[in-house]
């Protein structure tokens, strides 16, 4: 519902009266946190019970120059990173938690920011570290309780209908059950239903007053839909409508702008920007971790695929990578024999994936004896690590397929190139090589549009029990 946020630009007194208040509030946490962490240093308390490192307090200053010349400035310097960061928007309530990291964004830039001061102006170092420290830790306790008491009035005010804004919907089409369900249940709106038309706000103009008009079926050519914005500007009744595309994904649209003009910019997975350096990261140090300690036994499994089939060790399978762009080589250990691609149309016929393009055979009589072993434990798996590290594949992600099967992909099943393909994903813990090809594309494109670094846990999580059950394993 964050474009049905963004359309709200009329501001209720009381948002203007708790975001002021705000100010005041975080300089009076600056203020007791720096006043408390002086007194702390000054008694040589620290934070922990019963133990007493620190030693006598010989550079601070006195109390009234401490407070003018450091105290008094940084409560100007926190306001101004607070509100350089958005922190005092008249807006409606938001979440505690959400509070809270804003207020640690501002009280670590806030430390950066004294921290160089002292070194780059002053040419010294601060007063004292430990003071510093209680100091940041006081003022982001201080000014969170101080926000949460006021998110706490917030809401009791709307629940006392204080603050709360009433939405009608207006166009041929009925409001999306999301967004119907939202309106009907978040304490900062009042839904008085939807209308045919026009005149049907004309009459419902004034009583109740009417804060927001959502039209249903907006189009800039229609003079129905320049009227009806035209009614709401003239009257000071907020205007809003949602996307007529991706209504099924509302959560992957962002608003920004192009130059002056606003825009909704569909992004396909949240991998998008930092993610994609977070996964990445992850994925490095993770493949580096797992290739050192299994060094051992890849050692023991190459030995065990010359003895049992002889050479090559390794299978290289073109496969189709991310974007759907570049072919990938990715690495298995051999756990068919030698000429197993040449003898895979003789056996197209077997295949029990007749419901996609996907090509798969129950026991298929390729596999030699140490591959049943192999993939039994899907341990002919492991030299995908080498693929991940080199920025091929993932750890986590969808299955990459090979080109002749992507060649008969749908539309929506390309979706699923938006991320990196990975040696594991959220199909292959849901069930493996028995889901049906539409099913396994299903929970692939929940993967790619729902990612988060706490869903890649879990799956690999996951994983290791779905082996170790050789829950769809051959």
């Amino acid at each position: 519902m964050s474009l049905l946020r963004s359309t709200l630009f009329t501001v209720k007194r009381s948002e203007i009266l708790l975001g002021l208040l705000r100010l005041p509030i975080d300089a009076l946490a600056v203020i007791a946190a720096l006043l408390l962490a002086y007194r702390l240093r000054e008694a040589r308390v620290d934070l922990i019970p019963g133990v007493q490192l620190l030693d006598p307090a010989t550079t601070l200053p006195p109390l009234q120059i401490y407070a003018d010349s450091f105290v008094v400035p940084s409560v100007v310097a926190f306001l101004l990173l607070s509100a350089l960061l958005g922190l005092y928007a008249l807006r409606s309530t938001i979440s505690s938690w959400r509070e809270m990291g804003n207020v640690t964004v501002a009280s670590l830039l806030w430390l950066v920011a004294v921290v160089a001061w002292f070194f780059f102006v002053e040419k010294q170092l601060f007063y004292s570290r430990i003071l510093l420290f209680h100091a940041v830790f006081f003022l982001v306790i201080f000014s969170v309780s101080g926000r949460t008491t006021l998110v706490l009035l917030q809401r009791a005010l709307l629940r006392l209908g204080i603050g709360v804004r009433t939405v009608v919907s207006v166009g041929r089409y009925p409001i999306t059950p999301l967004a119907r369900k939202t309106l009907e249940h978040d304490a900062r709106y009042r839904y008085v239903g939807h209308l045919q038309d026009l005149a049907g706000i004309r009459r419902l103009a004034h009583a109740p007053v009417i804060d927001l008009v959502l039209q249903t079926d907006p189009n800039p050519e229609s003079e129905e839909t320049i009227t009806l914005i035209d009614f709401c500007r003239s009257r000071h009744i907020g205007y809003g409508f949602f996307p007529p595309v991706f209504t099924d994904v509302p959560h992957l649209l962002r608003i920004e702008r192009l130059g002056m003009l606003p825009m909704i910019r569909f992004q396909p997975t949240p991998l998008d920007g930092w993610g994609r350096v977070v996964k990445r990261l992850g994925d490095v140090v993770l493949s580096c971790a797992l290739i050192l300690i299994l060094l051992p036994l890849f050692v023991l499994l190459g030995i065990g695929v010359l003895i049992d089939s002889g050479w090559p060790i390794f299978f290289i399978s073109r496969r189709v990578g991310d974007f759907g762009r570049r072919h990938i080589p990715m690495l298995k250990f051999r756990s068919m024999v030698c000429d197993a691609e040449a003898r895979k149309e003789e056996l197209h016929h077997l295949s029990h994936r007749s419901d996609g393009p996907l090509f798969k055979v129950h026991e298929d009589p390729r596999v030699t004896t140490f591959g049943h072993f192999l993939r039994r434990w899907s341990l002919d798996e492991l030299p995908q690590l080498f693929n991940v590290l080199a920025g091929q594949m993932s750890l986590v992600g969808p299955r990459p397929h090979l080109p002749s099967e992507v060649n008969r992909y749908t539309h929506v099943h390309r979706r699923v190139f938006a991320v990196r393909p990975g040696m594991t994903g959220l199909a292959q813990v849901m069930g493996r090589s028995s889901l049906p090809f539409e099913e396994e594309v299903k929970y692939d494109l929940q993967y790619v549009e729902e990612w988060s670094p706490f869903l890649d846990l879990w799956i690999l999580w996951r994983t290791a029990f779905v082996v170790l059950k050789k829950k769809g394993a051959e």
